[in-house]
């Protein structure tokens, strides 16, 4: 309650009002009922997993038991989690899943508005944060990743751009509350870290020249707090962070570059980036002729040409280059040059650097663009002057603008009547079940299946039956009456480090004959009745990961504690000298 009222004391109620109105805008489709198509239709059941996860105490979640064609799957060891971890908190207040995913879709929107409005709003104040935040929201790219890609995770990741470098520009400036802010800034890239691997990839350039832009202002002195905050940051993220890059040797990593996936295949034309306003929900393909659009935004792209010739005017008159002019000169660059790498002419860049092929599509270079174009826009304030009348009218007629030109960008191409129970059922539940087989893959898998899991239990030699069969997210168990001399179990899931199996409570060897192309795993049971039980092991590897973001969170959520009772006893102290 104290929070809300400071909130609506504050000089900021009004703009963040005004910006959560056309955030609320720009999601409107998603608040009415039923469903709607996108690409990457696993939404629903990536959450479905997380949730599953949470139930059976595999926390973190690292191995779904559904996905993999039925045989299980390393889902969350490899990829980010985070916005599946917001969206479990939306389950909790009782929304389904179809409503859950909307949801968490528009909660990026909105949070996206609000970061770029904090950091703008320090360069640009208050009415040029809104400008900024309301082109951020409203980029064409913010369209294109919920509804036409239903690209979450690349969502959230936009969400939180804004927010590393506003935490970063009040650690390296602020006198005072230095602390508050490199926790600000280790949370905001712990954001990041869990949200997707390859924004990090194109972001952390963008995030490394910023800082420096700063810190060569004499203030070389807060490099130790950024280290300090990415030090925190890489122990919040550990539990997934260091599993993701050290155990990928145990995955097929090179069907991410290969096929559909080779990045060479999806380089966009400038006339796709600035000039054509077709839109479409199709695939991206070689060439020109995509189902899907491409653009930077019109008001975008011509508001950063604007600002650049109104910067070379200010340049001319003061013969200085200010640090706001640097700030705002650096992230012209760095949009034009990240709409550069989207386009075929920027080869040979991707040639030289080999890890660049992970990026995928070329086109995802445009998050940077989208981000710095919206963040540039905020410096329209500086040209609308201070006449209060000029500095109302001139704003709020080019928002509404930037609106209704991009209006037909922001919708459902179609909208269905689907509930949780029909998405988790029948041929829906088979695709979801059998899509993404490539993403990761384990290696133990010579080809991905041909088929679902019909059983969990094959006796492929000898005789034997099964019964009491049971699987949870990262177990499962069943008991065997085999009544030949041994028999040849094949078990239904793949084999991944650190599956163990076990019979009767004592441990036996797992192993995938040569004719297994699936990579299931298989034992030897003796003559008998037996008590068969498996269960995935973290690795050392992933025990020590869970051990650092364990210890650092838990120092992080009790450093108040710890800062409360220091001070305390200095206070003390200095009442002992004083008497």
């Amino acid at each position: 309650m104290k929070f809300f009222k400071k909130l609506v004391g504050s000089k900021d109620f009004w703009p963040i009002l005004i910006i959560t109105i056309f955030a609320v805008f720009s999601f409107r489709d998603l608040l009415k009922p039923g469903y709607f198509p996108m690409h990457d239709d696993l939404q629903m059941m990536r959450q479905l997993q997380m949730e599953k996860c949470f139930i059976d105490g595999q926390i973190p979640c690292r191995w779904v038991p559904d996905m993999g064609y039925g045989f299980g799957f390393p889902l969350f060891n490899f990829y980010p989690p985070l916005p599946y971890l917001v969206g479990q908190g939306i389950r909790i207040l009782g929304l389904a899943f179809t409503d859950t995913v909307k949801a968490t879709f528009s909660l990026s929107l909105l949070i996206s508005g609000l970061g770029m409005y904090f950091l703008a709003k320090e360069f640009f104040g208050r009415t040029g944060g809104i400008i900024s935040a309301v082109f951020y929201i409203w980029a064409p790219y913010h369209a294109l990743d919920i509804y036409v890609r239903g690209a979450m995770n690349e969502a959230w990741a936009l969400a939180l751009f804004p927010f590393i470098l506003w935490t970063s520009y009040r650690l390296i400036n602020e006198k005072k509350n230095v602390t508050k802010w490199i926790i600000g800034l280790a949370l905001s890239w712990f954001g990041l870290l869990t949200s997707h691997n390859l924004m990090v990839l194109i972001f952390t350039p963008v995030f490394a020249v910023w800082c420096l832009l700063f810190v060569r202002q004499k203030k070389w002195n807060r490099l130790p707090h950024l280290a300090v905050s990415g030090i925190l940051a890489l122990g919040l993220a550990a539990f997934f962070t260091i599993p993701a890059i050290i155990e990928q040797k145990y995955v097929q990593v090179n069907t991410l570059i290969s096929g559909y996936y080779d990045y060479s295949g999806h380089f966009v034309s400038l006339f796709q980036m600035l000039l054509s306003r077709f839109w479409g929900y199709g695939g991206s393909i070689f060439g020109t002729g995509d189902g899907m659009a491409f653009p930077i935004g019109h008001f975008h792209w011509l508001v950063s040409i604007l600002i650049a010739l109104y910067l070379f005017y200010r340049y001319r008159k003061t013969k200085k280059l200010d640090p706001l002019t640097l700030v705002v000169g650096f992230l012209i660059l760095a949009g034009w040059f990240a709409a550069f790498m989207a386009h075929p002419r920027s080869t040979f860049i991707w040639l030289k650097l080999p890890i660049l092929a992970f990026v995928q599509f070329p086109w995802r270079f445009l998050t940077i663009t989208t981000f710095a174009f919206s963040f540039i826009a905020g410096a329209l304030a500086l040209i609308f002057g201070k006449k209060k009348k000029i500095l109302f009218i001139a704003p709020a007629l080019l928002l509404l603008s930037v609106v209704i030109w991009n209006w037909e960008f922001f919708r459902i191409e179609r909208r269905g009547p689907v509930s949780d129970e029909e998405k988790f059922s029948g041929e829906a539940w088979r695709i979801q079940q059998t899509a993404g087989i490539y993403d990761y893959l384990p290696k133990t898998a010579k080809m991905a299946p041909q088929a679902q899991r019909v059983k969990m239990v094959d006796i492929i030699g000898g005789v034997a039956s099964v019964e009491n069969e049971s699987q949870g997210t990262n177990w499962a168990a069943f008991k065997a009456n085999v009544e030949s001399e041994k028999a040849l179990v094949k078990i239904g899931i793949f084999y991944f480090p650190n599956w163990r199996v076990f019979v009767d409570g004592a441990e036996v060897g797992i192993f995938i004959p040569e004719e297994e192309t699936w990579g299931r795993m298989h034992i030897e049971l003796a003559k008998g009745s037996h008590e068969v039980y498996l269960k995935l092991d973290n690795t050392p590897v992933r025990s020590v990961s869970n051990v650092i973001s364990l210890a650092t969170w838990a120092g992080l959520l009790t450093f108040p504690f710890w800062k409360r009772k220091v001070g305390v006893l200095k206070s003390r102290h200095g009442d002992r000298r004083a008497s």
